[in-house]
């Protein structure tokens, strides 16, 4: 079968073997794949994601030997091996976690050796991991499935009261992952920004009610515009309190992931905030600790989701909930992969594409 192979710190196209599927597992037929920011970084930080994954105590990916990525994935049942069994027909249109059931234990699809991603017209899932497609819904919509749950896992994860304005820094997928959630949440007004003017009207169209050109407006001084109490939060606060000044709780969600950014939350956000990490830096950073314990902001990194909030993700966009369509701005083949990495470094070109391995 044919395949985009992360090879030498490149992509290639080439030929391997078809995969065979094993007890528990089920071959399909890869119908749509995203491509992630995490897909970006990994090819050029290779490396040092293999580096991490030693200190987890994980498999590290072995650089020299070939990856196929792709963990964002709509895929065909073809058939199934031995030991399963086959509620789903082939020819079902399925998505799954990334993930492949082993004796050996969970192990990741995407960033493997041996396992080959959704860049590749064919590859193996678990049985057992397995949601049917509802609705009819297109691909490569089904495929953004994954995406969209880090952004319904890290709004989970805030531990949101409803009383809060939540502010977004990046409108890529993640942060725009983000802001659906926040708006299926209900929590309003969000407040969301980003260079591109771009990525700006897809986080309006996606939920956001105040977005923010940090060229023209302080994103924090614009979040403080939006989030002052009403005179009756202001008459219920405390003595003490009531000498700070009069706002809402914040809940910032860093959706950037490169050095530098978090010392600007830092910086920026107010006191007593909530920062949500989302954006994956994958170089060292530096960031004053002391101006966290000043503020006595609350710093949660996340990653992932549960397959709970998988499974709803994959229901919010197949009932409309989320427009997942508006992220999609071009489909390629897999001769058109290595293309696409290099497209997306212009926000104003591409948001994600998806990779068809049959087109």
């Amino acid at each position: 079968m044919r395949a985009a192979i992360f090879r030498n710190g490149e992509i290639v196209v080439d030929r391997m073997a078809e995969p065979k599927p094993g007890a528990g597992q089920v071959l399909v037929k890869t119908l749509a794949c995203g491509i992630c920011g995490s897909d970006l970084h990994a090819r050029q930080h290779a490396p040092r994601m293999a580096e991490m994954a030693k200190k987890l105590g994980r498999t590290p990916m072995d650089v020299s030997r070939d990856v196929v990525f792709g963990h964002e994935f709509c895929c065909e049942i073809v058939d199934y091996g031995p030991g399963t069994e086959r509620k789903l027909k082939p020819g079902t249109h399925v998505c799954s976690l990334p993930a492949l059931l082993t004796p050996q234990g969970i192990m990741g699809i995407g960033y493997s050796n041996d396992l080959v991603g959704g860049y590749a017209e064919q590859m193996l899932l678990s049985e057992p991991l397995l949601l049917e497609v509802p609705n009819g819904l297109a691909p490569e919509h089904a495929a953004l499935t994954e995406p969209l749950a880090v952004g319904v896992h890290a709004v989970a994860k805030a531990n949101i009261t409803g009383k809060e304005v939540p502010l977004v820094i990046g409108c890529g997928p993640v942060g725009l992952a983000v802001i659906a959630a926040l708006k299926i949440r209900g929590l309003h007004p969000i407040v969301a920004a980003d260079y591109s003017p771009t990525r700006r009207a897809l986080a309006a169209k996606l939920g956001a009610d105040i977005v923010v050109d940090p060229r023209v407006s302080q994103p924090y001084a614009t979040w403080a515009e939006h989030a002052q109490m009403s005179d009756a939060e202001k008459a219920a606060r405390p003595p003490l309190q009531a000498m700070l000044p009069a706002l809402k709780p914040a809940v910032i969600f860093e959706c950037v992931g490169v050095p530098g950014l978090l010392q600007q939350v830092f910086e920026g956000a107010p006191r007593d905030a909530k920062v949500v990490v989302v954006g994956v830096c994958m170089e060292s950073d530096r960031c004053e600790p002391m101006l966290g314990i000043m503020k006595e902001l609350n710093v949660q990194y996340v990653l992932g989701y549960t397959p709970e909030e998988f499974a709803y993700s994959l229901r919010l966009i197949a009932e409309g909930q989320v427009d997942a369509a508006a992220m999609v701005t071009a489909t390629v083949g897999i001769d058109g992969v290595a293309k696409a990495f290099a497209d997306l470094a212009n926000p104003e070109v591409h948001t994600k594409i998806i990779v068809q391995p049959w087109k």
